[in-house]
């Protein structure tokens, strides 16, 4: 590990937070560094590739987190990102890889295609996550009804990582697709998934029908 590494572990220990990692592991997180500080972090290191290399490589959550960060995601290739998915453990962690790189990469359509059939349902999910981005920015070329058979036949029975990713891509198809908005309301009525999902005040229902109308609401009141 050479020097900065070492150096920006140890200021990654110093504001590990006690409180603040109970808290992450209840979400299955296993970090105690508050994000706005680890941002502020990222924002002086700015883009170091072979650092970001570095401290994805120690196994550490907070140094992954600040990876992902710092890295330049089109400098990493189609097999260091399939490796990089399967090694992140954690909730965060596996939705900053691909929120932040992976949809910035060349390779973000073939990984989408070769992930959402896998058969570990976290790298699943990850498959779903890029294809519910296609949906909003990119749909033409998707099977938006083929989609929905899938979700409509897998979704009930899904693992919690995959049912959430398949979920928001039945409420996107119904947000953006006016034409398909009953059929995927009606998908959500009948599987019920997520129905009873807590929801504090303020905030939408992650209930697809609930979450479709309340999204088609607001875009037509803006």
């Amino acid at each position: 590990m050479d020097t900065t590494t070492a150096e920006v572990m140890a200021e990654l220990a110093a504001l590990d937070d006690p409180k603040m990692r109970e808290a992450n592991e209840r979400l299955g997180d296993d970090h105690g560094v508050n994000l706005t500080k680890l941002r502020a972090v990222a924002k002086r290191l700015k883009t170091q590739q072979d650092l970001a290399v570095d401290l994805w490589a120690t196994g550490d959550s907070a140094a992954r987190l600040l990876a992902l960060l710092v890295c330049r995601p089109k400098a990493f290739d189609r097999a260091r990102l399939d490796a990089m998915l399967r090694e992140a453990r954690t909730p965060k962690v596996h939705d900053w890889l691909v929120n932040y790189v992976v949809k910035k990469s060349p390779h973000a359509e073939e990984l989408r295609l070769a992930w959402t059939g896998d058969p570990d349902p976290v790298v699943a999910s990850a498959g779903w996550a890029l294809t519910t981005e296609r949906v909003a920015k990119r749909p033409a070329g998707l099977d938006l009804p083929g989609l929905l058979d899938v979700i409509e036949a897998e979704m009930k029975d899904a693992p919690d990582r995959l049912q959430w990713a398949m979920n928001h891509c039945l409420a996107q198809i119904g947000i953006d697709h006016p034409d398909l908005r009953a059929r995927a309301i009606g998908i959500g009525e009948r599987l019920e998934v997520l129905k009873d999902y807590p929801t504090s005040p303020g905030c939408t229902s992650p209930y697809a029908p609930v979450w479709i109308e309340e999204l088609v609401r607001r875009k037509e009141n803006a």
